[in-house]
This record gives C-alpha cells, sequence and structure tokens, in this order.
C-alpha cells in the first residue's frame, strides 16, 4: 500500500474527515489533500505531526513500515 493510501486508510479508520485531520495534526486542508492525492511528498516536519500525535502514535510502525506490532500497540488501521 502506498504510502497516500496508507494517511487516508489510518484518517478512516479513526472516523475522521479530512479537516478534522488537518485540525487534530496541524496541516492545511490544501496541502493535506496533495498528501492524499500523492501529489507531493510528505516532509520530516509534516510526518512528524502524524507520528508522534497522541492519536495516531498507534500506527506509526505500519505507516513507516507496513508491519505491525500489536504487543507494543502497533497497529493497523485495515
Amino acid at each position: 500500500m502506498e504510502f497516500a493510501a496508507k494517511l487516508k486508510a489510518m484518517r478512516q479508520a479513526e472516523g475522521m474527515t479530512q479537516a478534522e485531520f488537518c485540525d487534530q495534526a496541524g496541516f492545511s486542508i490544501s496541502t493535506y489533500k496533495k498528501y492524499e492525492a500523492s501529489m507531493f511528498e510528505m516532509g520530516y516536519s509534516a510526518l512528524t505531526k502524524v507520528v508522534t500525535h497522541p492519536r495516531f502514535k498507534k500506527y506509526t510502525l505500519w505507516l513507516m513500515t507496513g508491519d505491525t506490532a500489536p504487543e507494543c500497540g502497533q497497529i493497523s488501521p485495515v
């Protein structure tokens, strides 16, 4: 699964709209839409906002590697 699809799956698993996700993670909606559409690659600063956010931290391993570690609280949204 490509990174953009993972972002979308993660957001949907949390039951969030793009606007809600952006509000939580601190992105502009226009920038985030470009991430989900694979128009822009997410840089380190933006990625850090997602993987360190308390609500999304559980997806970090999956988002970065495709792996999960449920025993450590690292899950997949799909």
